[in-house]
């Protein structure tokens, strides 16, 4: 058996990022148990998701970062979406950029994963060009993540907003209702849904019940995270029940170069 050590920065209010990816990761043990995974995280403070606490939250991704290289962990996945994207077109390689200066500052060269980023590569490995979303943010933010994706040559086709901001609000919603909220949802264009453009909102129980439902690869940010999380270890992208993106028919994700 090998130990796999994920690091992970997880916003301070966060409940599902390191609830999400362990099951999915024990979920791959149990299927294939000659690899382990353990999960180390270092904590940024947020409680609402607001362009201001958002970007204070960014402002301790060095302290996040050199905490983490002290456990020395094989890869690093940073697990807030929008407060990435709020930032400017394109700031995901920026983001993991400055994450891997910081594990290098403390001896750590780990290769780096932005839940934003993730989301990109994923969408590419499907092979899709037109999505669909789900988003917990106001309308406002859920339009910051629709324009990162089509700037980054993805087109949404439509987006439903839930309208929570409170970021604890967020994590205790009920993710078998997103089993009626993906019909809201025009997807007659679209290449795959996103059930869950947050990290923080709970859609893991529900992505393989609708892609079978809808007939469209079915993914979340958490997935995504987990692809590229298995891509960067150079394993099998490989969870049961975890759709289309984690059956192991779809590539590895490839990582864009982490400049400005």
């Amino acid at each position: 058996m090998t130990d796999h050590h994920i690091g992970m920065i997880v916003p301070s209010s966060n409940l599902t990022m390191e609830t999400e990816l362990p099951r999915m990761f024990r979920a791959r043990e149990e299927a294939m148990p000659e690899d382990r995974f353990l999960f180390h995280s270092s904590r940024t403070r947020m409680r609402h998701v607001t362009p201001e606490e958002l970007r204070g939250m960014n402002a301790q991704t060095a302290r996040a970062s050199l905490e983490l290289a002290d456990a020395r962990p094989d890869v690093v996945a940073s697990a807030c979406l929008v407060a990435i994207m709020a930032q400017g077109k394109g700031h995901h390689r920026t983001a993991e950029r400055e994450i891997a200066e910081g594990l290098r500052s403390g001896g750590c060269e780990a290769p780096v994963v932005s839940s934003a980023g993730a989301l990109l590569s994923a969408i590419e490995a499907l092979g899709a060009r037109r999505v669909a979303l789900i988003a917990p943010y106001m309308k406002p933010l859920t339009a910051t993540v629709v324009d990162y994706l089509q700037d980054a040559g993805t087109e949404v086709v439509d987006a439903l907003s839930l309208e929570v901001a409170d970021n604890l609000a967020v994590a205790a919603l009920d993710p078998d209702d997103l089993r009626r909220h993906w019909r809201r949802l025009d997807l007659s264009g679209a290449d795959a849904l996103v059930l869950s453009a947050c990290v923080q909102m709970p859609s893991l129980p529900s992505i393989q019940h609708v892609e079978d439902a809808c007939g469209l690869p079915v993914l979340s940010a958490a997935t995504a995270t987990a692809h590229r999380v298995l891509s960067e270890l150079g394993l099998e992208t490989v969870v049961p029940g975890a759709g289309s993106l984690l059956s192991g028919r779809v590539p590895a994700a490839v990582r864009q170069a982490a400049t400005s």
